[in-house]
């Protein structure tokens, strides 16, 4: 398991980057275990011939999975407690046997309310450079 890099929120600027997270190669049994955990057995994350006669190449990785590994990213960087909010978007498939690379940018720092936030860039790319998922997060500085 990763150590966890809690960062100075002190020296926060626009810019700065978190530490990258990486994750994977992504196999079946990561597959089957994550079906279990998060209770999602779509067919096409967990049989090749369903997923085949469906017209995937194989099975992938659940959307979930990669937005797992954001959560991850993050909350290496910061406390669960200090995320206000997230999103991201789904767009593309992560093929099996892929390594996931999450990655933050800091975009900009603002105040709501009496709160000093900033606003956090996250994405997850395979090593295919292929991006999969795009967002961002809201994180309190203060």
């Amino acid at each position: 398991m990763d150590e966890l890099m809690l960062h100075d929120f002190s020296t926060v600027s626009v810019g700065d980057a978190l530490p990258e997270h990486v994750q994977g190669p992504i196999t079946r049994a990561t597959l089957a275990l994550f079906a279990g955990a998060s209770n999602d057995h779509v067919l096409l994350h967990i049989d090749s011939d369903y997923a085949k006669s469906a017209g995937m190449d194989d099975v992938f990785a659940h959307g979930m999975l990669s937005m797992a590994y954001l959560a991850q990213l993050l909350t290496r960087w910061a406390p669960q407690e200090r995320l206000r909010r997230w999103s991201v978007r789904f767009i593309a498939i992560t093929p099996l046997y892929a390594t996931v690379r999450c990655q933050g940018e800091v975009l900009e720092l603002f105040e709501e309310g009496d709160e000093k936030l900033a606003r956090i860039r996250i994405t997850c790319v395979t090593d295919l450079d292929l991006k999969t998922l795009e967002g961002e997060a809201i994180i309190s500085v203060q």
